[in-house]
């Protein structure tokens, strides 16, 4: 098995956002954001490659959506989902799987792209089979006023009516070495995929926790629809984590990959920081 860290391109989010409650005379001491208080955060998707399947998690913002539209977000180093596979030696049609762990623009973006009429949605990846959580689906497609404005029925929608959706109902093991858990708090049935590497259990955190400095239980976004469900979730993941020496891989640090974890006076912290090549 290998894992490849994929970067379609990165973007800017308001830093109170990404904290919550935290204050920026706390956060900012670790985090710098720029005149409008935004921080970069990346769209690390990662691929698992066992050899047989090819198995993508998550897909970056896409591009279908209006300059204006993204204009929002300050894409940076944007060189699309294709050009990055292509750079870490895949192409498209390799893909037989894609994990969606969740339907928000920044992860199922990606997804699908429009024909050369500019209308018509069509899979990017041809020849892969797609997967989200059925609970996460209702939530896409009858949304809370909170979370709408992140759900865009371009980016899957025609996933589901051609026949290449699969639904993830509960805890599951997804295939030999990679399991999904659901999580609740940021948004309804989120798949967070426990893949076993190298003996060791590494996590792709998705937006259950988005960087390093979301660790800590009081660090949870304003994004997210349930606060308190998210300490809750991410209290009983940590003790876990670190009893069982888990390895986290961020989606959305854009300074760091992976980390494990220790335990502080202060509770659970990031431990060793690394990148996934040094695993």
């Amino acid at each position: 098995m290998k894992l490849v860290p994929i970067i379609p391109e990165c973007f800017k989010l308001d830093g109170g956002a990404c904290f919550g409650v935290v204050p920026k005379s706390i956060w900012s001491k670790h985090v710098p954001s720029d005149e409008n208080n935004m921080v970069n955060i990346s769209s690390r998707c990662l691929l698992v490659d066992t050899g047989e399947r090819k198995i993508l998690i998550d897909t970056g913002l896409g591009n279908k959506q209006s300059d204006k539209y993204y204009s929002y977000f300050y894409l940076f180093n944007r060189m699309g989902l294709e050009k990055a596979l292509t750079e870490k030696g895949y192409s498209a049609e390799d893909i037989t799987d894609v994990i969606l762990t969740h339907l928000h623009f920044d992860h199922v973006g990606g997804a699908v792209k429009w024909a050369e009429d500019g209308k018509t949605p069509v899979a990017v990846f041809p020849n892969a089979t797609y997967y989200c959580s059925k609970s996460q689906w209702d939530s896409a497609n009858e949304p809370n006023p909170r979370e709408k404005a992140s759900f865009h029925k371009e980016n899957y929608q025609s996933l589901y009516t051609e026949g290449r959706l699969e639904f993830i109902f509960e805890n599951t093991a997804f295939c030999e070495g990679i399991d999904l858990e659901l999580k609740d708090g940021h948004t309804t049935g989120q798949l967070i995929p426990v893949i076993t590497y190298k003996n060791k259990k590494v996590v792709f955190t998705a937006d259950f926790i988005a960087t390093v400095l979301n660790i800590p239980l009081a660090y949870v976004p304003s994004f997210d629809v349930a606060p308190l469900k998210s300490m809750q979730e991410k209290e009983e993941f940590l003790n876990r984590a670190v009893n069982e020496d888990y390895i986290l891989v961020f989606e959305h640090d854009y300074y760091h990959e992976c980390c494990t974890l220790e335990k502080t006076e202060k509770g659970i912290r990031a431990g060793k920081i690394f990148n996934l090549q040094d695993i």
